[in-house]
């Protein structure tokens, strides 16, 4: 499954690969709660679903985050000056699944537009 929310926003991949690093997570999201640790490109967090372990890495036009050991292999980026809103940024969420119940899906919703809501507040 996917999930989109877009920032209205204008700024580079450089400056999103800049700033958005793991220990500033919680500045940019409110489903993240506390960054418990981090060391460079891993970290470990706790978040609306509980505590995981978390990836980052930079990508074309911006960065990813996963989180590896999640059962549902949940990633996400926020990304600027690609499709679907090149003037923007991007947030773009994905499970691996086609399914799934709704409270968990609004949970998904509402982290995608969390950090819609930090982007647009903060950067």
């Amino acid at each position: 499954m996917e999930f989109f929310a877009i920032a209205d926003r204008q700024t580079t991949a450089d400056v999103l690969q800049a700033r958005l690093d793991i220990a500033s997570l919680p500045s940019w999201c409110a489903s993240i709660s506390q960054v418990l640790s981090h060391d460079g490109e891993t970290g470990e967090i706790y978040c609306v679903w509980g505590q995981f372990i978390v990836h980052r890495e930079q990508i074309r036009g911006g960065v990813r985050f996963s989180l590896p050991k999640c059962p549902n292999a949940f990633a996400w980026t926020v990304t600027t000056g690609l499709p679907p809103a090149p003037e923007k940024v991007v947030i773009h969420g994905t499970i691996n699944r086609r399914e799934h119940d709704a409270d968990f899906i609004a949970t998904l919703e509402q982290f995608v537009d969390d950090w819609r809501k930090g982007l647009n507040l903060h950067l």
